[in-house]
């Protein structure tokens, strides 16, 4: 008679947006767990998704599907026999927004709307879906001086006039999501990281990556002396599975453990690694709407995030490693432009 560990099948997820910075930590995490996962991405066999491939545990329980989240046949057939989703995907623009609508609104909002729509269809148990602190801080009703929470949201129309779309994209489509679970009896969780840094696994670099190699290699604006909050992908990616795993995790969970000005970041760097250029700062401490945040709710989950300083400096050793902070003649170091607030005109 075969043994029930040989006739047991392992907990199935689906993870869209399987290839990008964020998702693909979260598989790597995901199949160390020894769950087969469903991974949604563009091109299942291009050169973007070759390292999901190369996971410890892929070839036997790693299923990549060709999926956008507008397509919901796609997305039903990625999400089929799934207890749980991870909704990851999520457009964060690099360059300046020209179509709003369909470059962000559309895939972030209609997307979380298509891949909630899937998961009831196919019996999904439990969707995580990964917002950001863009749906938090831009409040300008909330009482000065008193931290950020869960209960604290951007306010969208601000978001909007100021044309800041991956603020307010981020905030509706979480908005959608918690509003779908109290119509549909869908169990929904939303995860709030901030600013992502630490190393990479796949190929492309990606917005936060690229601002943090600007601030070592001192691209040529001076940056403000602005304040971060900051958080590692290793730990997003802990935090997204602790959330689904815990029956009692409930609504939204902001994900952001650290506090840094630029200032700050330039001179803790520079400890470990004298020989950059570094960015240029100015002397100024600005009042900045990115204020402190609080994870207490996540914390008393379980979530326990590593230092800031691990983060920072393993993301220098990957850059080095990967020849991310070499200069290339022919092509300049960029600040996203999802930062450009931060930069002296």
């Amino acid at each position: 008679m075969a043994s029930s560990a040989t006739t047991s099948q392992p907990p199935r997820v689906c993870v869209t947006g399987g290839g990008g910075y964020v998702a693909s930590w979260l598989v790597k995490l995901l199949l160390s767990r020894g769950y087969a996962v469903h991974a949604t991405v563009r091109d299942p066999s291009g050169p973007k998704n070759a390292h999901l491939r190369r996971l410890e545990g892929a070839p036997e329980r790693l299923l990549l599907f060709k999926a956008d989240v507008l397509d919901r046949a796609a997305l039903a057939a990625a999400v089929a026999g799934c207890q749980g989703v991870f909704h990851v995907a999520s457009p964060v623009p690099a360059d300046k927004v020209l179509d709003p609508e369909s470059e962000v609104l559309a895939p972030a909002v209609k997307g979380t709307l298509s891949v909630l729509q899937a998961c009831s269809a196919n019996d999904v148990q439990k969707v995580v879906v990964v917002s950001s602190t863009a749906a938090v801080y831009f409040n300008p009703s909330w009482p000065q001086g008193r931290m950020k929470d869960e209960s604290c949201w951007s306010d969208r129309n601000l978001c909007m006039k100021n044309e800041d779309w991956y603020s307010a994209a981020k905030t509706i489509a979480e908005t959608t999501a918690l509003e779908y679970r109290e119509k549909n009896g869908l169990t929904v969780v939303t995860v709030c990281p901030c600013i992502v840094l630490g190393p990479l696994l796949q190929p492309v670099v990606n917005a936060t990556s690229e601002f943090l190699i600007y601030i070592i290699k001192g691209g040529p604006s001076v940056m403000k002396n602005v304040p971060w909050n900051i958080v590692d992908v290793r730990d997003v990616a802990d935090a997204l599975l602790l959330v689904y795993e815990k029956v009692e995790s409930s609504g939204r969970y902001i994900c952001a453990p650290d506090w840094i000005t630029t200032k700050g970041m330039v001179n803790l760097l520079k400890k470990a690694y004298p020989n950059y250029n570094y960015v240029n700062c100015d002397g100024t401490d600005y009042e900045s709407a990115i204020s402190r945040v609080t994870s207490e709710k996540l914390m008393n989950l379980g979530w326990r995030p590593r230092k800031m300083e691990e983060t920072l400096l393993d993301s220098i050793e990957y850059y080095e490693k990967a020849g991310l902070v070499q200069d290339v003649e022919g092509s300049p170091c960029r600040l996203p432009h999802l930062f450009h607030f931060a930069s002296e005109k």
